[in-house]
């Protein structure tokens, strides 16, 4: 049953791909990534538009984050639960949310640029160490993420896990805490 299984979730192409050439991959295409949503954040102008369905996006952003969140909490219990192709749904939707998500965010922040927060007292030192974390933390989700689906549909089960251990509190983090950084944004403005 197990060996028909993992035959099912195992991409053959994948499999020929070496471990090594993957994880240069993997880590080549997510420092793109991560480079260029730096210069969109920091060192490109904003295209200035301020239309209404531009505003809305950090609420879509959220929405997706939350959806994200529940979806890779339901894979955890399906694979506590040894229900393989239920997790492999559940974290593909995740994954498909989370890149939703990304794209969203890189529209808005082209279009609105970077938002400040305006709170002050106490609230700021506890948003700015939440936005820190979550900013330090993304950067890893990406690779991890990538990395995890590289073994899983790989068939190297046993390192997929080993991995995954990893990328499971990491990419939850990543979504509740940017959740929390919408509502608290959302809080002062």
């Amino acid at each position: 049953m197990k060996s028909t299984l993992d035959k099912e979730l195992t991409v053959q192409f994948l499999k020929e791909i070496s471990v090594k050439k993957a994880i240069a991959t993997i880590l080549v295409v997510s420092l793109a990534a991560f480079l260029f949503l730096i210069y969109l954040l920091y060192f490109s102008d904003s295209a200035g538009a301020s239309e209404s369905w531009v505003r809305q996006l950090p609420a879509l952003n959220a929405f997706l984050n939350s959806v994200s969140t529940v979806l890779i909490l339901s894979g955890y219990v399906a694979i506590r639960k040894r229900k393989y192709k239920v997790h492999m749904r559940f974290m593909l939707t995740a994954f498909i949310t989370s890149s939703l998500f990304l794209i969203s965010y890189l529209v808005y922040h082209h279009y609105a640029g970077d938002t400040p927060f305006p709170g002050q007292g106490w609230i700021r030192p506890v948003y700015f160490t939440i936005l820190i974390s979550h900013i330090i933390l993304s950067a890893f989700v990406v690779p991890l993420v990538l990395t995890s689906y590289y073994f899983a549909f790989s068939g190297k089960f046993k390192t997929h896990r080993k991995v995954s251990k990893w990328t499971f509190p990491i990419w939850l983090y990543v979504s509740i805490t940017g959740v929390v950084i919408f509502f608290l944004l959302n809080a002062y403005v």
